[in-house]
């Protein structure tokens, strides 16, 4: 097995559907079932009215703008998303539920225009039209060639990692996991007979224990695991015990990256036994923007993350997180007092690490084993 370093890309939640989806080349319905909301559209004049007119239809690439920039000069191994809603044309709302998700399938390219690697489904967004939508969803990915982990038409398809390909340094496994306290019901747990997600109740340790069980299954030396965890709330700065434990007993047991989203906006970064944890990625594309309430947490603000992994340990090498603001629907370039807001919140909500801007205007880790 060779050596050297794989760098990997990170984002929080990529959410293409809604508002977003109705500026892309084809919208679907905009119908919504919102208790305030009936039409995705208002998104659209939400945005339009805090930073100006959007040229819709827009090109596939429009809602990633800088950050393809971005992944164009990292050039990295391995491209890792967590796409946050259905891609089907059903109008079946999913009971229940006040925020569906949903973007048509002729709007696939603004997805493959970043060319992911792995597309995480074990959230709370990707059952919103039932399992019809979940199987189009499946396919829609499936026939533009993206790989797909976190969901299945099976719970063996749903457990089972994406296996990314990293020349002579081996493989990158990717696992995913959705959780009820995240809003991921129960009901949608994939089983030996049904369509569904990857699902735990919580972060315990007996969930600990199977992801573990999993990942020991199939993992070989040189090999680099990721499990993808869809957990928590959407908006504050605390991790729960509860959450610390399980991200840890991953790391214990030959986890090397610990990859959560679902919150709106970043989380604490952790590094225990030279192996990072993401507590919350943020969002990376979605349609809130010019949407009122929780504007201490900066929501507008998005983070790239690169995370550099040694080939041979699975030790962390270096972590560079490149800050990103959405306008129009748009990810553009933040500003340098962006830059420090961002640089400051996460330096001061994560324990045991140390979050510099360098000068390139990249957010960087400093831990003790660096």
């Amino acid at each position: 097995m060779g050596g050297g370093v794989v760098t990997l890309f990170l984002c929080g939640d990529v959410m293409l559907g809604r508002g977003v989806d109705q500026i892309l080349p084809h919208p679907g319905d905009p119908s919504l079932r919102e208790d305030y909301v009936g039409d995705a559209r208002f998104y659209v004049e939400a945005a339009e009215s805090a930073n100006g007119p959007i040229p819709a239809p827009v090109a596939p690439s429009w809602p990633w703008g800088d950050a393809l920039r971005v992944l164009e000069e990292a050039s990295p191994d391995a491209r890792i998303v967590n796409l946050e809603t259905a891609i089907t044309r059903s109008d079946a709302f999913a009971p229940g539920k006040v925020v569906h998700y949903r973007m048509h399938p002729a709007n696939v390219p603004a997805l493959a225009v970043a060319r992911p690697d792995v597309c995480v489904l074990a959230n709370n967004h990707v059952l919103d039209f039932g399992r019809p939508g979940l199987e189009e969803t499946l396919d829609s990915l499936d026939r533009a060639g993206l790989r797909a982990v976190g969901a299945g038409h099976n719970a063996d398809e749903a457990y089972a990692p994406a296996t990314v390909m990293v020349g002579d340094r081996g493989r990158v496994l990717v696992f995913a996991l959705g959780m009820e306290c995240s809003g991921v019901p129960p009901s949608w747990a994939a089983t030996a007979d049904r369509p569904g997600v990857a699902f735990a109740p919580g972060p315990s340790a007996a969930a600990a224990a199977a992801t573990v069980d999993r990942v020991r299954q199939v993992k070989r030396p040189g090999d680099i695991a990721v499990v993808s965890v869809h957990w928590g709330s959407n908006w504050g700065y605390r991790i729960s015990r509860e959450q610390i434990r399980f991200a840890r007993a991953l790391v214990d047991s030959g986890v090397d990256v610990v990859y959560g989203h679902s919150s709106h906006h970043p989380r604490p970064v952790e590094v225990y036994r030279d192996r990072l944890i993401l507590y919350g990625c943020g969002d990376f594309i979605d349609d809130y923007e010019g949407i009122s309430g929780y504007e201490e947490y900066r929501d507008d603000l998005r983070l790239a993350h690169l995370v550099a992994v040694d080939a041979g340990t699975g030790r962390l090498a270096g972590v560079r997180m490149v800050p990103l603001r959405v306008r129009r629907m748009r990810l553009g370039p933040a500003t340098e007092d962006d830059r420090g807001w961002l640089r400051a919140t996460l330096d001061g909500v994560s324990d045991g690490v140390h979050i510099t801007l360098d000068p390139d205007g990249t957010l960087g880790l400093d831990h003790p084993a660096a």
